[in-house]
């Protein structure tokens, strides 16, 4: 039967009232292919894995494995396969819940082991490796879990002194007790500054009093706060003498260990949310809440018992940031993380688009694979690209973090600002356009992509609203700036060191080859960055010129700082893919780095409007740009299903739309 008769036949059965009994004719219909019977793997998966994940690989799939082999992680037959997903449709206290005996379960299976008491390097990077793993069955439980170590105890540890040591992280370690971060209040989130709560000391007792003077002053969205925390970090306005010493941290008790609530504390749920409602945001207000001098963490200033204010520095602004300064842990995980969840969606879409097919090209053809239009590849493809280099620049802004020194501490503010905001942007563009490209299947929950966006979506603004961090980068660079400038010395540091050189000139006509080189492309980075830096000093000095202040000069323009940022950014993960490239030795996984690398760099050029808008590009040359994308798209589509199954994400932690979607979307998967 040709396709027309078959359409007839189709549309005459829906029109026309058949008086029989007799079973329907068998139609054709639609069959589930596995993308793996089509699609080659022209390279070693498992050699791109370990560029990817870098460290730590059995932990992370015994991690893996652990979750998978409990009950209490959901596991769910579909389509022939075992899924393991939260549970959504559970109310918000039964997602609370969940999330406490998970992990309790994780910790009767010693997960946590040594997270807090072992200050080994090895395992601090079985604790990233873990908790990445974590982060990829659900936010809610890596939050949960963030929050009481990585803030509660990463405070112990780096505001605190041995005594807080001693007493506090070995307990916190084993959940003996459950710590909150109460730093942001209602009236302050980003300027830590501005917070309102006040602490005083009572010499007559040598003790400290705790107050929320103001409803403003309470402190707010602090996770683990509304059931089940027992302890909180408070960050607090210190007044000694009637004069305020500033932002300082200390340990308060909130609960007993029966979970009532302690005297002269009020807490309050901050109720259901979009996502993340595993996590029990609350509020609290304290009421001249005594607590003893020694919870004052004190390893950059002090009280005596006299009540005499100590502290190393006179400075308040070098008090301020040695307070700011541990954060950059919460910053770093939520950088990686982001990637990890845009891994799942990619990883989603693209399986799905390998096997669903839509449309023929001839009356009696066969339809065709989403992945094979040109115009589905330009909305995923890109993506995967940004996702790899960002996947290497997170993995660099670890072994940042890890070899931190003093010397280094503002370089790692800098770019782990730039990389949170940055990859929870991409995390959640990256969602959406998966999301969309799913079609239907996308709004189903069983299929991950829409939860992962509710989940995720306060990424972009907690532990720094990414607008602001992006406006702190900018401002850093442009302090770096005019230090060289006025020091008359070389640029050093900040990854500015490029503007020693002669400015990089794009050459007049961009062929392929020159598109695609190494050279180009940081010519066109390294000149971006320089030619904005230049223009923000300008501008700001010119508002300062007419009476501006230097902060106010700096507000007004915003525009080119938002462009620095974007900059900076994008030029250090291309800097971070070029040297993973270059540590591969020649072959086929090198030969594919290539080509994303040039996707990154090229989709970057294409979607940044300052390339045009500052004349970097001719439009004959943008348009070039565009071209050599759409070519890349079409080469990287025969690799596509090896590059997301280089991530190394079980089948478990995926979705049923990745597999066979027919059988678990058919009828008998529903009896």
């Amino acid at each position: 039967m040709d396709r027309v008769s078959w359409r007839t036949q189709v549309l005459s059965n829906h029109l026309v009232h058949h008086q029989t009994t007799s079973d329907l004719s068998p139609n054709p219909c639609l069959e589930f292919s596995p993308p793996e019977i089509s699609e080659c793997f022209s390279f070693d998966i498992k050699q791109m894995r370990n560029l990817l994940d870098v460290h730590n690989l059995p932990d992370r799939d015994w991690m893996f494995g652990l979750m998978m082999q409990s009950k209490l992680f959901n596991p769910v037959q579909s389509g022939g396969r075992v899924f393991v997903s939260p549970d959504y449709n559970q109310s918000m206290e039964q997602q609370r819940e969940m999330t406490m005996k998970r992990i309790q379960y994780l910790l009767d299976n010693g997960v946590f082991k040594g997270w807090l008491t072992d200050n080994g390097i090895e395992a601090a990077w079985r604790k990233f490796a873990l908790f990445e793993a974590i982060g990829i069955y659900d936010h809610s439980l890596a939050i949960k879990i963030g929050v009481h170590v990585f803030l509660w105890g990463g405070a112990i540890q780096f505001f605190g002194t041995k005594r807080h040591h001693d007493a506090w992280l070995k307990i916190t370690e084993n959940y003996a007790i459950k710590g909150c971060f109460a730093m942001t209040e209602l009236g302050h989130g980003s300027n830590v500054r501005g917070i309102e709560t006040v602490t005083k000391y009572d010499s007559s007792t040598g003790e400290f009093v705790i107050n929320t003077p103001c409803e403003s002053a309470q402190k707010y969205w602090i996770g683990g706060a509304a059931k089940h925390a027992t302890h909180a970090i408070v960050f607090s306005q210190l007044h000694i003498n009637e004069k305020n010493e500033g932002v300082h941290a200390f340990i308060a008790q909130i609960r007993d260990a029966d979970g009532n609530i302690c005297p002269q504390i009020r807490i309050a749920d901050c109720g259901h949310k979009l996502g993340l409602n595993g996590v029990d945001n609350g509020r609290i207000w304290f009421d001249n809440v005594r607590i003893p001098r020694e919870n004052l963490l004190n390893s950059v200033a002090d009280v005596s018992v006299e009540g005499k204010y100590l502290s190393a520095t006179n400075d308040p602004d070098k008090r301020f940031a040695a307070f700011m300064s541990p954060l950059t842990s919460g910053r770093v995980t939520i950088s990686v993380a982001a990637i990890y969840s845009a891994k799942v969606g990619l990883a989603i879409a693209i399986r799905y688009s390998l096997t669903r097919r839509a449309f023929s090209l001839t009356p009696n053809g066969p339809e065709i694979q989403l992945l094979d239009y040109p115009n589905h590849q330009k909305r995923l493809l890109p993506l995967l690209a940004k996702t790899y280099a960002m996947s290497f620049a997170a993995n660099e802004l670890k072994r940042i973090y890890m070899k931190r020194t003093p010397e280094s501490i503002k370089t790692l503010h800098v770019v782990s600002s730039a990389f949170k905001a940055t990859f929870t942007w991409h995390n959640m563009r990256t969602l959406q356009e998966c999301r969309e490209a799913c079609g239907g299947q996308g709004i189903k929950s069983e299929n991950r992509v829409g939860p992962l966006k509710s989940e995720f979506d306060v990424q972009s603004t907690f532990e720094g609203d990414n607008n602001v961090l992006m406006q702190q980068v900018s401002k850093a660079l442009l302090s770096e700036f005019i230090a060289a400038k006025k020091r008359n010395k070389p640029f050093k540091g900040m990854g500015l060191e490029h503007m020693n050189e002669a400015c990089p000139v794009i050459p007049s006509k961009l062929t392929s080859p020159i598109l695609r080189s190494c050279q180009f492309q940081t010519d066109a980075f390294c000149l971006r960055e320089r030619d904005i830096l230049n223009r923000l000093a300008a501008e700001v000095s010119q508002h300062e010129a007419q009476g501006d202040s230097k902060e106010y000069a700096f507000i007004q323009s915003f525009l080119l700082a938002e462009d620095l940022g974007r900059a900076f950014s994008e030029k250090a993960i291309l800097k971070s893919f070029m040297e993973v490239e270059d540590s591969v030795p020649s072959g086929p996984v090198k030969n594919v780095l290539g080509v994303l690398r040039s996707m990154y760099a090229l989709i970057c050029l294409e979607e940044d409007g300052s390339f045009i808008r500052y004349g970097y590009l001719s439009p004959e040359n943008a348009g070039a740009v565009r071209q050599e994308v759409k070519k890349l798209c079409s080469e990287i589509r025969p690799h596509a299903l090896a590059l997301v199954s280089s991530f190394g994400i079980p089948d478990a932690f995926l979705a049923p739309i990745a597999y066979n979607w027919v059988d678990s979307n058919s009828w008998p998967s529903v009896q």
